[in-house]
């Protein structure tokens, strides 16, 4: 099965907050709702695209949390591009502490999360999605477990904030797989991992000879 994670940043890369504004507040972040203005029909026709062809899904508690009082209680799901297949398809959530999910079919791994990945993708061919879930996406490429990495960029700097990245993270090479903009200035990227970046070395300015 293939791994895919999908995240919506700002151009600068912040993460936390995208939707309502008490969304999440931690470290005194006060700008929440950054995304939600952005958000046009089109993306959102293409973003239920993503979601329609998941097989299942995987969270962090947070990110799980947030969709569970949200898309997990909606009264008819099934007319929801996005809710529709949150709520029909398997759900795995990686927590040590959750220990009765309400929303329906859902499972929760405990233990080893690069463990239980590794034996989920060992299964049926088919994709897993990660959405959101920062600090989830953050161990899964440093364990080397993502196979496509999906970025909508929106036109706003938030200025602070949780980043998809962090500063002192591992180094990654990217392979670009696909792009497109948005009539409302949200742009999509989708990448490749493969492998450790190259880095120049020696005289790398204009060739003298």
């Amino acid at each position: 099965m293939k791994l895919t994670t999908v995240t919506n940043v700002s151009v600068d890369g912040v993460m936390q907050g995208l939707g309502r504004s008490d969304e999440d507040r931690r470290g005194g972040f006060e700008r929440g709702g950054w995304a939600l203005p952005l958000f046009d029909g089109e993306a959102m026709a293409f973003l239920g695209q993503v979601y329609r062809r998941a097989d299942a899904f995987l969270f962090g508690r947070r990110t799980y949390e947030i969709f569970a009082g949200s898309w997990g209680v909606m009264p008819d799901p099934e007319s929801n591009p996005i809710g529709g297949p949150l709520n029909a398809r398997p759900k795995y959530v990686a927590s040590a502490t959750l220990t009765d999910p309400q929303w329906a079919g859902t499972t929760v791994l405990p233990g080893d999360v690069a463990a239980a990945v590794r034996e989920l993708k060992a299964g049926p061919a088919g994709e897993l999605q990660v959405h959101g879930s920062g600090d989830l996406v953050r161990r899964l490429l440093a364990d080397h477990l993502v196979d496509e990495i999906t970025l909508f960029t929106y036109p706003v700097v938030v200025g602070q904030g949780t980043r998809l990245f962090p500063s002192d993270g591992p180094d990654t090479a990217l392979e670009l797989i696909d792009h497109r903009a948005f009539a409302g200035g949200i742009t999509l990227q989708v990448y490749r991992p493969t492998g450790r970046p190259r880095y120049a070395t020696g005289d790398v300015g204009p060739h003298r000879g």
